[in-house]
């Protein structure tokens, strides 16, 4: 579980992102300090005289509203800057689209071209994919923000990039032959709009959408509130869900496969080559969930944990409809956002739980053999096939020592696997780990849970049994009911 970009530090505990707002609101100035606090605000606004109320939507180019006020393109805020008006989010195995600031637009270059991919260590395909990644970069921006996107095309056919789940004006929404022309290969288009909203969305091609998007032509992008209210998180992350059909010893994804998907991806990696999610004990946790899948909803369960479904792609979810749960649905095309208090320490499993999205590139196609008595089969077969050896007769679980032993396609994966702390851990693809720990001072990945005493599953005693009036060989009469 490798990390590609460096840990950052910790804040201290307790540290707040507002200081000035917690000291009043948790002081006797109580209501004197907010009203303090807002008219500071309204002074540094006042001075913009082309921002927008802030938290308001700026209106739609062409309305009614935009006609009495000036156009949309005129009413913008200042550009929001990380650590003054936002957390940063954390992007496992992912990575930020860098934009710099002219005349107060927030200004970012993509470049949609072809891209080397590892998915899992073993298992490499040549991509489509923006600045040399796959998915690309995520794009974080602040409510109110003016964006001007630059988009060059070293594809080898046309493209377009799809905002989608963004209000803006029609001509910006990128649907190839609808709302404009696609971009040529080695050309470049300019996309500029108001940031009208807040939330987790995504973007896409919207040109040959079953080809570009079945080779990775995706990526999320995020907007955080200019005036943020609620529990503050304290870590943010954002993953990316897909699935692709990479057929065994092939360098290429199958775009035009439309059912059968064999690597199935958080951040565009599979288990084991997913990055763990750290976090210290007591920190709230957002995690953004976006999936740009072809054909599949993923049920993300996280263990250890319930949390509250607090945002969907349209938005916030107000307090009183938050639904608490364990596994949020997250629908293709759609984002879901989930928080909880990180108060339980350990190594908890977050997946799909449609249980062959835990699996990787080998693991599917297989013959059904549970059940089969294979005894003998082996002599029988190795004299025309040397190394032969019958596998999966009590399912696929054991078998990755076998694997080890036998060669395997190139480039290509052996079903699953990464070895745990206890065991072999039997999963892959749509696959992670939350590592929450006490104490920690720095997010780089702690290694595996030590549990306290007293508290691992293990062998059963045989005393314990015996008081218990537990025989494991005693014949069970049918449950009652």
């Amino acid at each position: 579980m490798s990390r590609t970009q460096p840990p950052a530090p910790l804040p201290p505990d307790e540290t707040p992102q507002d200081p000035e707002r917690r000291r009043l609101l948790g002081t006797g100035l109580g209501v004197a300090g907010a009203l303090l606090l807002g008219a500071r605000e309204s002074a540094a606004q006042a001075a913009e005289p082309t921002e927008n109320v802030p938290g308001a939507r700026a209106p739609r180019q062409g309305s009614a509203a935009a006609t009495a006020s000036g156009t949309a393109s005129q009413r913008w805020m200042r550009p929001g800057v990380p650590g003054r008006d936002y957390l940063p989010v954390e992007v496992p195995n992912g990575s930020k689209l860098p934009w710099k600031i002219v005349g107060g637009v927030k200004v970012f270059h993509m470049v949609a071209e072809p891209v080397e991919h590892e998915f899992a260590p073993g298992l490499q395909a040549t991509c489509w994919g923006y600045n040399g990644k796959v998915h690309g970069p995520t794009i974080e921006v602040v409510e109110g923000d003016r964006v001007r996107i630059y988009v060059t095309n070293r594809l080898p056919a046309a493209t377009t990039v799809h905002w989608h789940g963004i209000l803006l004006p029609n001509g910006m929404d990128g649907v190839g032959g609808l709302n404009q022309r696609a971009i040529p290969p080695g050309e470049t288009f300019k996309y500029e709009f108001t940031i009208r909203q807040w939330g987790t969305n995504l973007y896409h091609s919207h040109h040959d959408e079953m080809t570009q998007i079945g080779m990775g032509l995706t990526g999320l992008f995020l907007s955080h509130p200019r005036r943020p209210s609620g529990p503050r998180v304290d870590r943010d992350f954002a993953i990316l869900l897909h699935e692709w059909s990479v057929e065994i010893g092939t360098a290429r994804p199958n775009p035009n496969e439309m059912t059968e998907f064999n690597v199935l991806t958080m951040n565009a990696r599979a288990f084991p080559g997913t990055e763990p999610l750290v976090v210290r004990t007591g920190q709230r946790v957002r995690i953004r969930l976006g999936n740009l899948s072809p054909q599949n909803h993923h049920p993300i369960h996280l263990h250890g944990y319930q949390f509250r479904i607090t945002q969907t792609d349209g938005g916030p979810i107000q307090p009183s409809a938050q639904i608490p749960e364990t596994t949020v649905l997250v629908p293709v095309g759609s984002t879901r956002t989930i928080e909880f208090v990180a108060d339980e320490p350990g190594d908890w499993a977050l997946h799909c739980h449609m249980t062959h999205h835990m699996m990787n590139q080998m693991g599917h196609d297989a013959p059904n053999m549970v059940g089969v008595d294979t005894r003998g089969l082996a002599r029988l077969v190795q004299p025309l096939l040397p190394g032969y050896m019958p596998m999966g007769q009590v399912g696929m679980a054991g078998m990755e020592k076998h694997m080890e032993q036998m060669p395997v396609p190139p480039n290509s994966i052996p079903m699953k696997g990464l070895q745990g702390k206890y065991d072999y851990i039997t999963m892959g693809g749509m696959f992670t780990v939350l590592k929450v720990r006490d104490g920690i001072r720095t997010y780089e990945d702690p290694g595996w849970y030590d549990v306290p005493a007293g508290t691992l599953a293990d062998r059963a005693d045989p005393a314990e049994l015996e008081r218990d009036g537990i025989d494991p060989a005693a014949p069970q009469a049918p449950a009652a009911g």
